[in-house]
């Protein structure tokens, strides 16, 4: 894994679409897309800023990344790369290269959505499965019907939306089955499922550049724990000059 630059305590790794590919052969690149929420997370949560900074970062958010391009030259042109939008790169990629995805976790809906979607543009092996919710830690249960699908699969590419820190918690804890099922690319993806079904409409783009795509949503889909989210992931900025807030 190479080191590329640190913002917000965090090292971010995969500021190009390009290097979204790149593996060693035997490696199992753990990808994590982090928005601000991720960064709060991460700082305050030991476990997840250590997971985060031993595998590999993409920037998800407009105002996280053009806050890091003003704060570090390396960061002058990179791309922000949500899961969202690289779950069609990586379709692309499974296409040309033979290779099989498996969408797992988001609402049962959406995911059958997506799949069928996917399978229909790409003409790819793909399939998906979306376990009843449950808070983490998982139960034997949960991770068991997961792993049940995903090894009769044999995926090469995963992508898991379970949502932050839970997705990147799973993954870091069935490391090693995922590796021994030939699983290539572990991607926590959050709510990519429901926006490749359509199911959540995804904010124009205009929107998502001027980084109001958190409050699009919140319009949409008024509730305070939107608002709540909203405001917790402003905090990031504090942790850009500031060290973690571990509890």
């Amino acid at each position: 894994m190479q080191k590329r630059a640190e913002f917000c305590n965090l090292n971010f790794n995969l500021l190009h679409k390009n290097e979204l590919f790149d593996r060693a052969d035997d490696e199992l690149k753990c990808i994590a897309t982090v928005n601000a929420q991720f960064i709060v997370l991460a700082n305050t949560n030991a476990r997840y800023m250590n997971y985060i900074n031993s595998h590999y970062a993409t920037f998800d958010g407009e105002i996280p990344l053009k806050k890091a391009r003003k704060t570090l030259e390396v960061f002058a042109d990179a791309e922000k790369l949500p899961g969202s939008e690289i779950v069609y790169d990586f379709a692309s990629f499974a296409k040309a290269h033979g290779l099989k995805m498996f969408f797992l976790g988001g609402k049962a809906e959406s995911n059958v959505l997506a799949v069928l979607k996917i399978r229909k543009e790409y003409g790819i092996e793909i399939e998906g499965f979306s376990p009843v919710f449950e808070n983490y830690p998982f139960s034997e249960q949960f991770v068991e019907s997961c792993r049940k699908r995903i090894s009769e699969f044999q995926p090469d590419i995963l992508f898991v939306g379970f949502g932050a820190p839970k997705q990147e918690f799973f993954i870091e804890d069935n490391f090693e089955f995922l590796k021994n099922c030939g699983v290539k690319y572990a991607i926590g993806s959050g709510g990519t499922f429901e926006f490749v079904s359509g199911t959540i409409e995804r904010a124009p783009k205009w929107v998502q550049n001027a980084g109001l795509e958190s409050v699009f949503r919140l319009c949409k889909e008024i509730s305070w724990m939107r608002f709540k989210r909203i405001l917790y992931s402003l905090r990031f900025y504090r942790y850009v000059k500031r060290k973690p807030e571990f509890r």
